[in-house]
């Protein structure tokens, strides 16, 4: 049960503006529960509320599952003071949603939109272990040891990184391809985990989360998740 502040609360349900909504929040017109509503009071779907004498009839929001291709160059938030690109743009739903996890403003890929708080905190707990496979170019010729050390564990400032699933794609001049798996999500892992091995990474992209898979799905593209790919989220 998600407590919302009511300005914010009535304004999502569609009923006026939150500038509104505080104006007869003063005039005392709106009651929580039998009484009348403060300024900041938190809300949930389970609360009644009478406006203007009237009983409001609350909107239990529906829940949504999408996977987005996302694009590089593009926020992986719900909200953004700067005016930036958000991976919320992308999809069409009359529904609040959010990004499950976050993948870099440089990186492209699988990413997850929900307003299922249950599905959100199943993926992002520690204990799930759900391995998310990337696609990485990076510069330079890598050595076999090297790709070792990545599948071993690198140490980063932030400490030693879990032991990932690698495999060398392609080594040609200049140039090597690398398919990783990781199970953490810290801050440009997988780029910091390349940049100390002294290979900055060209291109990289998310192809897959646990077993939901990005297949041919266009960059900027988004559908909706199955309902196999749902009932193993909830089974995390």
């Amino acid at each position: 049960m998600e407590l919302i502040r009511i300005n914010k609360f009535l304004a999502q349900q569609g009923y006026a503006s939150r500038r509104e909504i505080d104006r007869l929040i003063e005039e005392g017109a709106i009651e929580v529960n039998g009484k009348i509503a403060t300024q900041g009071e938190k809300v949930s779907t389970e609360d009644r509320i009478v406006i203007k004498g009237k009983l409001f009839s609350i909107k239990t929001p529906q829940k949504v599952y999408f996977l987005l291709n996302k694009p590089q160059k593009v926020l992986s938030s719900a909200k953004d003071d700067r005016g930036r690109a958000l991976v919320t743009d992308f999809v069409d739903t009359n529904e609040r949603i959010y990004p499950v996890g976050r993948l870099d403003y440089d990186t492209e890929g699988a990413l997850i939109l929900t307003n299922d708080g249950d599905i959100f905190n199943r993926v992002m707990h520690p204990k799930s272990e759900i391995y998310k496979r990337y696609f990485v170019n990076i510069k330079g010729e890598i050595k076999d040891k090297e790709l070792s050390r990545l599948a071993k564990g690198i140490i980063l400032e932030d400490g030693v990184t879990l032991p990932a699933k690698v495999k060398l794609l392609k080594r040609e001049k200049g140039k090597s391809e690398i398919s990783i798996s990781i199970r953490e999500g810290r801050n440009r892992q997988i780029r910091r985990m390349f940049k100390t091995l002294n290979y900055p990474v060209i291109y990289l992209k998310r192809e897959r989360i646990g077993e939901i898979d990005l297949g041919d799905l266009e960059v900027g593209k988004y559908r909706k998740l199955t309902k196999t790919e749902i009932d193993y989220l909830k089974k995390l």
